[in-house]
């Protein structure tokens, strides 16, 4: 069974599938450009009017994370390491109930568009710049991974030019950036999760008839050690064990779900709080599901390969590649499926790519260029803002040529989530739970956070952990009908281990090395996480932090918990809809911007959202 037999390639059909995809997507974005009467206000056109009810945004919160690095990514991850992967599980359950209970009842009742215009109403406006550059740092660099990753996949699979492929989805992002607001963002993920498990759907059927039933796979996995669910250990330096993907994994996606400014924007966008708890719960569900279909594929891949490894047989070049060297594989005799499953891997990344890049170019307007530069009309406005979508596009792209020599994808972009977002979220938490927080003690706990965070994740790319640290697998190539000679045939090969780009080779291992720098990758923002915190709260209390006089709407109370049982008094609590209107608070909108800023309303420019 395990010898290879000579993949087929991309046929017609597969282009036209994956051509279809591409356009309904983009048809979404022209059709909200004019329906409705286009986009009339600010907004309508920011936060799809703040009409939007809870399932089609719960979907396009589970799209625009679900990238090609999950698609790729995962699968290849549990093949390797093993279903320990699905733990994660569990962490996704924590961190919604976290992003729900804590952050989106402060971000909600505020009615503030930008998640950075909060650390100003908290702190002061140099916090805010802090929290502005550090997104714009960490999202430039994952866009970077999430465009090269499906490109290098379609390489691999079809051929296809891989810097073609790179450039395009630059260019075809940038392009349908410009059109249709929130709600052709939200529609286009909503299409984009159907072609997405519809992809991962068809390799699993498939798969299971191919190695003869679900049995027969979990058998294999099992005697290869996949299985591997149980690993207490509470070693930190352990790549992926209970505690590190239950503790550092809940840490690493509460910074991206929380106070990610593309995620508040999008359950800011909902009619009521209780819809927006409602999205990010359903989200939940979609985040489990597409968390069982990779790790089922990633079973699939070893039962198939488990005698005959293609990384090892050099028949791919990354890990990355197995899974669409899987659908070639099974999938060559049925014309246009190939082509779904890359169009499944490319739909994850248009529909991130797109929010990045809007996020930050209305990030660099509203946080950046306007504060300086008042005189500025809408008009002009409008067309910096068009500029630096396109210079985030290009940026983007030359980030994505680094991240062709960053090695493994999915962990590179959870390190650089873990890297930036631990700091960030230690600074929303100091702001929404600590009340004696200050701006001093925020500005230097984010410092110290972010030194540990860049220290630890720089350390590990240069000096990468061994492998009894991360524990992979053993892959074997006995099965392999070999091409070459005779003598390699019964060599089992461990993996050629590589993650950092920029690696230096055969060096003295120093304690330092050995225990510092091999952190397992999911605690570096766990270390940020807390570094913020203790410091910020520590400082704070020695500059007086307790005399201020704050807001109580600033942070979280026991009515925002309480309020969760109104709905059986029914009282439907629905925030003034003017308060969003009017105010900056309508233009000051990091993500999804599709449009330019000339928005007609001039008059309304007081501060309403700033009582």
């Amino acid at each position: 069974m395990g010898a290879l037999r000579a993949l087929g390639s991309f046929a017609v059909g597969d282009y036209l599938v994956f051509a279809g995809v591409l356009l309904v997507s983009a048809a979404i974005g022209v059709y909200y450009a004019f329906a409705g009467g286009g986009q009339q206000t600010s907004t309508d056109f920011l936060l799809g009017g703040r009409r939007m009810t809870a399932v089609p945004v719960a979907l396009s919160l589970t799209a625009s994370f679900m990238s090609a690095v999950t698609v790729l990514g995962t699968p290849a991850e549990v093949y390797r390491f093993g279903a320990i992967f699905s733990l994660f599980a569990i962490t996704y359950f924590l961190m919604v109930a976290l992003s729900a209970e804590v952050f989106l009842p402060v971000f909600y009742k505020l009615g503030i568009t930008s998640t950075y215009e909060y650390l100003e109403l908290r702190f002061n406006k140099y916090i805010r710049l802090c929290g502005t550059v550090l997104f714009i740092i960490q999202t430039i660099l994952y866009t970077g991974i999430v465009i090269y990753a499906p490109a290098l996949a379609l390489n691999q699979v079809t051929g296809f030019d891989r810097w073609g492929a790179v450039v395009a989805t630059g260019v075809v992002c940038t392009f349908y950036c410009t059109l249709g607001g929130l709600k052709a963002v939200v529609w286009t993920d909503v299409f984009q999760v159907g072609i997405m498990v519809a992809g991962f759907a068809s390799v699993i059927i498939q798969a299971v008839i191919t190695q003869g039933g679900i049995e027969t796979i979990l058998n294999d996995a099992y005697e290869g050690g996949r299985l591997n669910f149980w690993n207490f250990n509470p070693n930190p330096l352990q790549r992926h064990t209970f505690w590190t993907i239950i503790i550092g994994g809940t840490f690493t996606w509460t910074s991206i779900y929380g106070v990610n400014q593309s995620q508040v924007q999008r359950y800011s966008s909902c009619k009521s709080r209780f819809q927006a708890k409602l999205s990010l719960y359903i989200n939940l569900l979609g985040l489990w599901a597409i968390l069982t279909c990779s790790v089922f594929c990633g079973l699939a891949l070893y039962s198939r390969y488990h005698d005959c490894d293609p990384w090892t047989a050099k028949k791919v070049s990354a890990e990355d590649q197995l899974m669409p060297y899987l659908v070639l594989d099974i999938l060559q005799d049925y014309p246009g499926v190939p082509g779904l499953f890359v169009a499944c891997a490319y739909s994850g990344t248009l529909s991130t790519v797109s929010s990045s890049i809007n996020a930050l170019a209305a990030v660099t307007v509203e946080d950046l260029i306007k504060p300086r530069f008042r005189s500025l009309s809408e008009k002009s406005l409008s067309w910096i803002s068009q500029g630096m979508s396109v210079l985030y596009g290009v940026l983007c792209i030359g980030m994505a040529a680094l991240a062709s020599l960053m090695g493994a994808l999915l962990q590179a972009a959870l390190s650089i989530f873990g890297m930036v977002g631990g700091p960030l979220l230690g600074l929303f938490s100091l702001g929404i739970l600590v009340p004696f927080a200050n701006s001093v003690g925020a500005f230097f706990g984010l410092l110290t956070g972010f030194v540990m965070s860049l220290w630890i994740g720089i350390g590990a790319q240069l000096y990468p952990p061994l492998p009894e640290r991360t524990m992979p697998l053993h892959l074997a190539t006995y099965g392999c009908n070999s091409t070459y000679n005779a003598t390699d045939v019964m060599t089992t090969t461990e993996m050629p281990f590589s993650t950092g780009a920029f690696q230096i080779h055969n060096v003295e291992r120093t304690p330092l090395m050995n225990n510092w720098y091999s952190l397992s990758y999911l605690y570096f923002s766990t270390i940020g996480t807390l570094t913020t915190l203790f410091v910020g709260m520590f400082l704070s209390l020695l500059t007086g932090g307790r005399k201020q006089n704050l807001d109580p709407r600033f942070l979280l109370t026991k009515e925002d918990f309480v309020s969760n049982f109104d709905i059986f008094k029914k009282k439907d609590h629905v925030l003034s809809y003017k308060s969003h209107l009017v105010g900056d608070g309508g233009t000051d909108n990091p993500a999804f911007n599709h449009v330019e800023l000339n928005f007609t309303d001039q008059s309304g420019k007081v501060n309403g959202t700033r009582l």
